[in-house]
């Protein structure tokens, strides 16, 4: 399916926030609809990339500047301290205000005209922004990879009352086992919720699906994009 992407501004109390947009050509009538939110590196190459993927399965695609607030600064991933500079970025973000700002971003998307209901599809940083956003939004569905900060957000579990997906590697670094398993506790309330769903992937460390190699883990990424592909077909059918 061919897709369009275009920059676009997010209403919000403070001013507009930038975003882009992608939408799948030729669709008739309404599209369903998915916000992204960024990895700590922002709406980077391949967080388009993947909004590209997902546009092409048949979603109108949202994806906010959530580092708008701090100039919407570009991290270099080829400099030897890309990750610290990322880290040092995503620590200057009020969180609550992102998360204000996520819930404007899907209010727009869901008062176009052209889209219908829609979802939350995060990575990273963005996992657990769209957790939190997701939980005082009724969004269509939630998709998070390895969302950093579900350990801290797992009371906020009964309010995300939405089909959702979540992605962990065994091997991540930033978030050990017993926190994964905590946090599956809480999300599929103690195994009862039967429309969430919830995957380890064996041997893959924290951003295993982001292609730079010092996060890649291939295999992971492929498993992963299917099951996130079928989850989607499933509770939130594209165009």
């Amino acid at each position: 399916m061919t897709v369009t992407g275009t920059t676009t501004q997010v209403p919000t109390p403070d001013g507009p926030m930038p975003a882009h947009l992608w939408r799948p050509e030729g669709a008739s009538g309404p599209v369903p609809g998915l916000v992204v939110f960024q990895e700590i590196f922002g709406v980077s190459t391949y967080i388009r990339s993947r909004c590209e993927d997902l546009a092409e399965l048949g979603y109108a695609v949202l994806a906010p500047e959530i580092y708008w607030r701090l100039g919407s600064p570009e991290i270099d991933e080829t400099a030897p301290d890309f990750l610290e500079q990322a880290v040092a970025l995503a620590g200057r973000v009020d969180w609550a205000t992102a998360v204000s700002d996520g819930g404007h971003a899907l209010e727009h998307l869901r008062s176009r005209p052209d889209v219908g209901a829609v979802g939350l599809v995060g990575f990273c940083f963005g996992g657990g922004l769209a957790f939190d956003v997701a939980a005082g939004t009724d969004p269509a569905v939630l998709v998070s990879y390895y969302g950093s900060a579900l350990p801290g957000l797992t009371h906020l579990a009964p309010e995300v009352t939405c089909p959702s997906l979540h992605h962990f590697g065994t091997a991540d670094s930033y978030i050990p086992v017993d926190e994964v398993e905590r946090i599956r506790d809480a999300v599929t309330a103690g195994g009862s919720r039967e429309d969430v769903e919830f995957h380890l992937h064996e041997g893959a460390g924290h951003a295993f699906d982001n292609p730079h190699p010092t996060f890649h883990h291939p295999v992971a990424a492929g498993e992963a994009w299917e099951q996130t592909v079928a989850f989607l077909r499933r509770y939130h059918p594209p165009a």
